[in-house]
């Protein structure tokens, strides 16, 4: 495992989900420096920051810097100028975590689009240092004239999207199949590493690969499910992750919108959270679903890891989000069991009164949370 100094915010929940995302991609941590501001113009940190990073690195000699912000090209170049080390921001990061956990050929192509979309973003002003004759070797900038070195990119991005686009219209056609068949479709969502595959795997009897990782999930997975002799369709889908930028979101939009066309989306809540993190989370999934253009009337609130909390500590964090008047939320356990069988209650009672197009249905789950 390649060794990382780790430059993030100094908030509790920031420097868990950055370690998270660094032991995904496959880094140890060696050294936290932790800041109240990562934007800074030059360096995204202070200069007095810098020179003590600059002491760490030449003591501790790690492979990388990962720095947990979105970096300009200029400020990745200043600050792997001065380290004398590939610098990898937050997006650089989550990208590597994609190439690694993608397998489809599907989601291989979505990862491939949305680094060619970064490289797009970062290639004007690197083959503007390349020609300058100031790029470190490390950086990786080849010796093109920018308008050869940026239409590369952009032909190589129309040509995934082509290939996308047919994937796209594939899934619409078995859309269309399912719906001729009268299969009413459920699409779990949720935060990264909320316990969506485990509750998908709970609810199918599937033995799909479920970690502590961040991004288990990228390729959709359906299934059968069977609710009172009824045959629903339910599908486990990637996970949201906060200062996910719109083209990532935009890479793997045919696979993400399923969840614009399917008739419930079960967003299942790590209710174990710390409460800043749960705001954090929450706020971050319920702003990615509004993007894809999903309806707020779809959404069936699955409040995960209810095991590990009392009802009065549940009942806390439902009042913080303010979904104590919500009828679709339902506390429950992936890894136990735990109102499993009501969630599926909840959901069936839902699709009937979608069916029937009847307001003030009651879906028979008291207070609207698990017993």
């Amino acid at each position: 495992m390649n060794s990382a100094i780790l430059i993030t915010y100094d908030q509790e929940d920031a420097i868990n989900e950055a370690k998270g995302l660094c032991n995904t991609a496959g880094y140890e941590v060696v050294h936290v420096i932790t800041q109240n501001y990562l934007q800074k113009a030059k360096y995204g940190i202070s200069g007095g920051v810098l020179e003590r990073l600059e002491e760490i690195a030449e003591k501790l000699r790690p492979d990388v810097i990962i720095f947990d912000e979105i970096l300009k090209p200029s400020q990745n170049y200043n600050l792997a100028t001065v380290l004398h080390r590939e610098v990898l921001d937050r997006e650089a990061l989550i990208l590597e975590i994609f190439e690694s956990r993608a397998s489809s050929a599907e989601s291989k192509l979505q990862v491939k689009l949305a680094q060619l979309r970064y490289e797009m973003v970062r290639a004007k002003e690197k083959v503007r240092l390349a020609n300058m004759g100031e790029q470190p070797g490390f950086m990786g900038i080849g010796k093109f004239e920018v308008d050869v070195y940026y239409n590369d990119i952009k032909h190589r991005m129309q040509t995934i999207k082509s290939k996308l686009e047919k994937s796209g219209k594939q899934r619409d056609l078995h859309r269309q199949g399912r719906k001729r068949m009268g299969f009413k479709t459920i699409s779990l969502a949720g935060y990264t590493s909320a316990g969506k595959t485990t509750l998908f795997n709970k609810t199918t009897g599937e033995t799909k690969t479920q970690s502590d990782t961040l991004f288990t999930t990228l390729t959709t997975t359906t299934r059968r499910l069977t609710i009172n002799q009824e045959p629903f369709l339910i599908a486990d889908t990637v996970g949201f992750i906060s200062k996910l930028p719109a083209y990532m979101i935009d890479a793997f939009k045919s696979t993400l919108e399923e969840l614009k066309h399917t008739d419930i989306i079960v967003l299942v809540i790590d209710i174990n959270d710390s409460v800043s993190e749960l705001k954090k989370k929450f706020s971050s999934c319920m702003r990615t679903l509004s993007e894809l253009g999903v309806e707020q009337d779809k959404i069936v609130y699955a409040l995960n890891k209810s095991d590990l909390l009392s009802k009065e500590e549940i009942k806390r964090k439902i009042n913080f989000l303010n979904l104590a008047e919500n009828k679709k939320i339902i506390s429950v356990s992936a890894k136990t069991g735990e109102n499993i069988t009501e969630l599926k209650e909840l959901i069936r009672g839902i699709i009937e009164s979608q069916s029937n197009s009847k307001p003030n249905k009651t879906y028979g789950v008291e207070e609207g949370f698990g017993n």
